[in-house]
């Protein structure tokens, strides 16, 4: 996606424009879809199905489908406790933190609450220090949030027409930028999402695309959706055991 670069001018309407942009999406509590990925992550190609389950504001339920049989791998969180299941492995990691845990086991660097703003095409809650107007038609309004801020896409087609949250590229202190861009919107909503970082160690670089069929929206989700039910033979798995098995690390 091509995207205006440049200081701009000053943008007194753009928290106006964000609030319209958002609107449909700020009032999404729960979210769920079936979502074909495909793409490259650290260096390999990537293609599967995931079932993904979100509740506002950071709670979410990664399910890695396969085939045939138990699920590649389940993945859980609530705020920043993770756990992790590899059914077919039997192994398990409890109470990681959820960025780290992700991003071992799918090279993605991103949290619960990044994921509810980013499956629902939304501005991740934070506080506006800074908008831009660049044209007519584009505005790009700054957001912090802790240590992450975000650069927050806005465009409209006509001046008469309504604005739209296209893309947001989010600088994380150690993770570099991650950019984010939507297509194919249905009912406000994108159907599909890009997701890059090609930045940086090889290792750490990843391009996916997110094709969401079978969405739906604010249908209750009990809390036990995000936790994993763990066999009491499931045996311990770390961090550095994922990123290894990810990347086809042998161990000596």
């Amino acid at each position: 996606m091509k995207l205006p670069a440049g200081a701009g001018a000053p943008a007194p309407d753009a928290a106006d424009a964000l609030a319209q942009a958002t609107a449909t999406c700020r009032g999404i509590r729960t979210l769920t879809a079936e979502i074909g990925i495909s793409g490259s992550a650290g260096g390999r190609r990537v293609r599967g199905r995931l079932s993904v389950g979100v509740a506002a504001p950071a709670s979410v339920r990664l399910e890695a489908l396969a085939p045939f049989g138990a699920p590649v791998f389940i993945f859980a969180a609530m705020n920043d406790d993770a756990t992790l299941l590899l059914p077919r492995d039997n192994r398990v990691l409890e109470h990681g933190r959820a960025s780290v845990v992700l991003n071992a086991v799918a090279g993605v660097p991103l949290d619960a609450a990044d994921l509810n703003a980013i499956l629902s095409g939304c501005a991740p809650p934070g506080s506006q220090f800074r908008a831009s107007a660049l044209g007519t038609d584009w505005r790009v309004v700054n957001v912090s949030a802790g240590q992450v801020t975000y650069d927050v896409y806005l465009r409209r087609e006509i001046a008469a027409s309504a604005w739209r949250l296209l893309a947001l590229d989010r600088h994380g202190p150690t993770d570099g930028i991650i950019r984010v861009e939507y297509r194919d919107f249905q009912n406000d909503l994108p159907r599909s999402i890009r997701l890059a970082n090609t930045s940086g160690v090889k290792e750490n670089t990843f391009d996916l695309t997110l094709a969401l069929s079978q969405l739906e929206t604010n249908t209750p989700l009990a809390a036990d959706v995000f936790r994993v039910e763990i066999p009491p033979s499931a045996a311990p798995i770390t961090v550095d055991e994922l990123r290894r098995a990810r990347l086809g690390i042998r161990e000596n």
